[in-house]
């Protein structure tokens, strides 16, 4: 089993024979990055590697009590009310284990798994897991060749992973094999294509307004680093490498089903608070973190809250679901035909 087809980042054997997950790279080089861009694995490893120590900071990202409750949220709004616990879990694409220890700390997984391509990611999710004394183990893996026997897992999450990953289908395929009969799988965060349209453009005209303005003399505190202003830059520059899919709602449940999955079914969230949280987030990663204190992250916070109400309670009754930002998907692995 192989974590990219890049030598780089194969998974190799060790003396012993055990499996020995790559080390982490978190800084690219420039020619890296030029590399990258043909080889789409190759770039999720690097960006993601890049990002690993520092993601949780940048999406303000906590193992408390703020995000046991939106985690548990997405996953209740999308699978609705479940005999819960699921005795074993598997998150795909990990990153820092957002999803599922937020998850299992709120009572729906006892045990789990985290499988990530980025050696990075893998290591910080460990490390969380450990910090939170949750029963976590985990591997560096290709999400279309999931490195787990036929029917292991009650219960496969994701958030903000089936975008990265280039055949969509195969992955959900892997999904639905790794998985008991009438075991679940659920997908939260995946960016719709009208969303995704509408968020990006606010977060590069944000980010393009921050630094230019935090370049006059009187502001000049306000302005990170050029280093780390540049850094950003590379890594930005993956991301049209690295964000291959958007997904209309539709099309998306017709994959999971073409994959194999039954009672499956999408649903949207956040339009109003999509327009503010992309403009918060790139300002965010654009100026020094001392400069934002509580005063910020209270209007942060606050402000999401309340326009993801307006979105729950009156948008989603008139606006298109195709037209708010988060995609959700879950469906059920089938029982054998008797």
């Amino acid at each position: 089993m192989t974590a990219s087809p890049t030598d780089d980042t194969s998974v190799a054997p060790s003396a012993s024979g055990d499996v020995v997950d790559p080390a982490p790279r978190p800084h690219a080089t420039a020619e890296e990055v030029e590399a990258a861009r043909k080889d789409t694995k190759l770039a999720q490893v690097l960006y993601h590697d890049w990002e690993a120590e520092t993601y949780d900071d940048k999406w303000s990202i906590s193992y408390d009590e703020r995000c046991i409750d939106y985690a548990k949220g997405r996953f209740d709004a999308v699978a609705g009310d479940l005999p819960l616990p699921y005795e074993r879990a598997l998150e795909l694409g990990c990153g820092t284990g957002f999803f599922l220890l937020n998850l299992m700390q709120g009572g729906v997984a006892k045990t789990g798994s985290v499988t990530d391509l980025s050696p990075g990611m893998v290591k910080v999710a460990l490390r969380n897991a450990e910090n939170l004394g949750l029963e976590v183990d985990g591997r560096v893996a290709d999400a279309e060749r999931i490195p787990y026997d036929d029917n292991t897992f009650d219960l496969v999450v994701g958030h903000a992973v089936l975008h990265h990953i280039p055949d969509v289908e195969q992955s959900l395929r892997e999904v639905l094999r790794v998985l008991k009969p009438g075991g679940r799988f659920v997908f939260a965060g995946e960016p719709s294509t009208v969303g995704n349209f509408y968020a990006r453009w606010l977060g590069r005209a944000t980010w393009e307004a921050t630094t230019t303005v935090t370049k006059l003399p009187f502001l000049a505190d306000w302005r990170r680093p050029q280093e780390e202003l540049d850094e950003s830059s590379r890594a930005a520059a993956l991301e049209a490498v690295v964000d291959i899919h958007t997904f209309d709602p539709t099309d998306l449940e017709n994959m999971a089903v073409s994959a194999g999955g039954t009672e499956v079914r999408a649903i949207t969230e956040e339009f109003a608070a999509a327009l503010l949280g992309w403009p918060v987030r790139t300002f965010e990663a654009a100026v020094p973190p001392e400069k934002l204190g509580w005063a910020w992250a209270k209007f942060a916070f606050g402000g999401f809250k309340t326009l993801s109400w307006v979105d729950e309670k009156l948008l989603k009754h008139i606006v298109p679901r195709n037209f708010f930002y988060n995609v959700m998907i879950t469906g059920v692995k089938p029982e054998p035909k008797k």
